[in-house]
């Protein structure tokens, strides 16, 4: 096991998730799953920072198991998704837009567990430039009880009526396990038919993180 975690070609995953737990005991058992496969494999977690559901749980499980723990959080969102002790390093930020944009910034592949329309919201977005070019990093779904079985079905749909392209479907892989996700993300492989310049977009972020910087210190 410590072979393959030495392996890794990732230092930090980032996790989007629900802050409720669901009504489904696979939805938590997958979670701390997945925890535990960080740990093992020495993978930092980044995460959105609230402390409730399963945005918690992963935290948590991380932090225990001695894994760095990164919590980027909207400043307006704090009461709402805070509501408990928090482990690891939060990191306010001034809106949303930041979040993600940070969130992806210390991130070398995404995660999506079950969650509702802001984890929507964030997979989508990473999807979406990955499919420009923004970035090459790998989108996976850790599909628990077929979570996910629709979403997959509505993008199929897209393809197969023209809106998006066959070679861009491979963006995201799915799982129904934390250790085969994992392993499918190791392996992917980036198809680079975007219209973005990567680069071009770096040098818009760094120069959007010092306006919302000056900004959150007035």
């Amino acid at each position: 096991m410590e072979e393959r975690a030495a392996k890794s070609r990732f230092k930090s995953v980032c996790v989007f998730c629900g802050s409720s737990y669901g009504k489904r005991e696979s939805y938590r058992d997958a979670t701390l799953q997945l925890g535990q496969e960080l740990i093992t494999r020495k993978l930092d977690l980044v995460y959105g920072g609230g402390s409730a559901g399963l945005m918690g749980l992963i935290s948590q499980a991380v932090h225990r198991g001695g894994g760095h723990v990164l919590g980027i959080i909207p400043r307006t969102l704090m009461c709402e998704e805070i509501t408990g002790e928090t482990v690891g390093e939060v990191r306010p930020v001034a809106n949303m837009h930041q979040r993600k944009a940070e969130m992806a910034r210390h991130s070398d592949c995404f995660i999506a567990l079950p969650g509702g329309y802001g984890t929507l919201e964030e997979l989508l977005e990473v999807i979406t430039w990955a499919q420009l070019g923004i970035h090459d990093k790998p989108v996976g779904l850790l599909n628990v009880d077929g979570y996910y079985n629709y979403l997959l079905t509505f993008i199929d749909k897209a393809v197969e009526d023209g809106f998006i392209k066959p070679s861009q479907r491979h963006i995201i892989v799915s799982a129904t396990n934390a250790t085969e996700l994992i392993q499918k993300l190791e392996e992917y492989v980036p198809v680079h038919d975007g219209v973005v310049a990567k680069a071009r977009w770096e040098v818009e972020q760094v120069e959007l993180n010092a306006a919302l910087q000056s900004e959150l210190a007035r």
